[in-house]
Order: C-alpha cells, then sequence, then structure tokens
C-alpha cells in the first residue's frame, strides 16, 4: 500500500512540500508580497513525475492560503495554468492583476 500525500510548510526554506512515504516528492517555493505570497517555482522530483503530485500540492496550497484570507502572485507557470484550470481560485489575486495572469 502506498503512504498518502502529506503536504507540510517548510518555512524556513520558504516553500510548500509534499512527501510520498517520508520522501520529499513535490515542492512550491514561495516569496511574502505584502498580504501575500508569489508562488515562484513548483517542481515535481525525480521519480515522481507523471503522478499528479505538483497539481495535488498546488491544490492544497491554495486551499490553505484561502482559508488563511491570503492572496496569491502565480509567478510560476504552472500555479498560474493550474489556477486558470481551477477558476474557484482567481479570487486569491487581486482583481487588477487577474488579466495578467489571464484569470
Amino acid at each position: 500500500m502506498t503512504a498518502e500525500p502529506q503536504m507540510t510548510h517548510n518555512a524556513a526554506e520558504s516553500r510548500y512540500e509534499l512527501h510520498v512515504g517520508g520522501q520529499l516528492a513535490a515542492f512550491a517555493e514561495y516569496r511574502p508580497a505584502g498580504d501575500a505570497l508569489m508562488l515562484s517555482h513548483t517542481e515535481t522530483r525525480e521519480g515522481y513525475e507523471g503522478q499528479g503530485l505538483a497539481s495535488r500540492l498546488i491544490g492544497e496550497v491554495l486551499d490553505t492560503l484561502k482559508a488563511e484570507g491570503r492572496g496569491v502572485l502565480p509567478m510560476c507557470p504552472f500555479v498560474a495554468r493550474y489556477m486558470r484550470e481551477h477558476r474557484e481560485y482567481a479570487e486569491l489575486v487581486q482583481p487588477a492583476q487577474r488579466a495578467v495572469f489571464g484569470l
């Protein structure tokens, strides 16, 4: 049986991480931008590609930020594409900036 992926917030590295079986499988780096977080880079580690882990991670990160009342600047192309495909997260981007990211 495969262990359920678990998201953690690694504040020391300024990133959210997804672990599978205790191993780092994917991460999303960020930088603070006022009350928002600039999501700058998403990466899936070798051996974990093609399993939808980055999408799962970004979905969980966006849910977390929404619950915290934080905004998002989707500078990472993967995050921006994810948000275009999941329009329910568009509200996390300031209205004046949505067109910049295709939201």
